[in-house]
C-alpha cells in the first residue's frame, strides 16, 4: 500500500528522505551541551619523595599520613596509593562523577 506510493513516485521518497535527515541535522546541532553527561570522574594525584627510604618506611611515614588526611574529602569515591622502593608515595583519589572542585573558595 504506502509502499506503492514511494514505487510510483521516487521523487516523493527522495524529498521525504531528505527532509527527515535535514530534521535530524538540525535537532542534533541545537542540542545543548548540557544533555551531555560527565563520563570521566574527576582525580586528584599527590606525590611525595622520601629520598633512601625503602617501601615499608614510605608506607608508615608518608603515606599513610597523607592518606589520614585526605580520607574523608566530600564528594571522594576511592582512594589508591603505592609506595616503591626508590622512595616515592603516589595517590589517587576519585571523585564522584559530577563533583566540582571549588579552587577558589570566598
Amino acid at each position: 500500500m504506502i509502499s506503492d506510493v514511494f514505487i510510483k513516485r521516487p521523487v516523493t521518497a527522495i524529498v521525504i528522505s531528505v527532509v527527515i535527515v535535514l530534521v535530524g541535522f538540525i535537532a542534533m546541532t541545537t542540542l545543548p551541551i548540557a544533555q551531555y553527561p560527565d563520563i570521566t570522574p574527576p582525580t586528584v594525584s599527590v606525590s611525595g619523595i622520601f629520598t633512601g627510604a625503602d617501601a615499608q618506611t614510605v608506607e608508615q611515614t608518608t603515606t599513610t599520613a597523607i592518606e589520614t588526611q585526605i580520607n574523608g574529602t566530600p564528594g571522594m569515591s576511592y582512594m589508591s596509593s603505592n609506595s616503591t622502593s626508590s622512595g616515592q608515595a603516589n595517590i589517587t583519589v576519585t571523585f564522584d562523577v559530577g563533583f566540582r572542585f571549588d579552587i577558589f573558595p570566598n
